[in-house]
């Protein structure tokens, strides 16, 4: 069972990128819920019992994110901050085998790995979420981060898991294309 204490939508919309109006801004939406984490304290083999955290989240959160776009998902990330009593795999078992499914449902698909941060931290420390194309993962114009927190949590014994998405990529990139692969 999956224990959410709270959940948090966070959205941002940049109008403005060092003096220079966009010509469409752009809209950012973070999803972060503040778990329980059931193996905190101590170290277990086997983690597949957290798979389940990152589906339940992403279920949860992603239809209330996709709506607060402006514009169709481009862009998407993911990560967790565990609290001081765990460990960084846990917070990778909630992010990596089963939360990618949710969110590509929620946003209508999705061909590049979905970028991620895992960090173990006490409360209130930011964590940098990795931003990504959703279908191509050498748009370097789609290369971002966006910079979230819960003032509370995550408390020792939590785990704070962080989805993005983004309806544009930075505001006025100007570092080129790929290089031909």
């Amino acid at each position: 069972m999956v224990e959410i204490r709270k959940t948090l939508i966070v959205r941002e919309t940049i109008d403005i990128e060092f003096g220079q109006p966009l010509s469409t801004p752009i809209v950012r939406v973070a999803g972060l819920a503040v778990v329980k984490n059931p193996f905190a304290g101590r170290f277990v083999a086997d983690l597949a019992p957290m798979f389940e955290i990152g589906k339940v989240v992403g279920e949860r959160l992603v239809g209330e994110m996709v709506a607060q776009l402006k514009g169709p998902a481009v862009s998407y990330g993911k990560g967790a901050i565990v609290g001081l009593a765990g460990e960084k795999e846990q917070g990778g078992a909630c992010v990596h085998p089963m939360l990618g499914k949710p969110m590509r449902a929620g946003i209508g698909g999705g061909k590049a790995v979905i970028v991620s941060n895992v960090k173990v931290a006490p409360a209130g420390t930011p964590l940098d979420v990795p931003l990504g194309h959703k279908d191509d993962e050498f748009s370097f114009d789609h290369f971002d981060t966006m910079t979230v927190f819960v003032p509370d949590a995550p408390r020792p014994d939590e785990i704070v898991v962080a989805l993005v998405i983004a309806d544009g990529g930075r505001p006025l990139p100007r570092c080129g294309s790929a290089p031909i692969r």
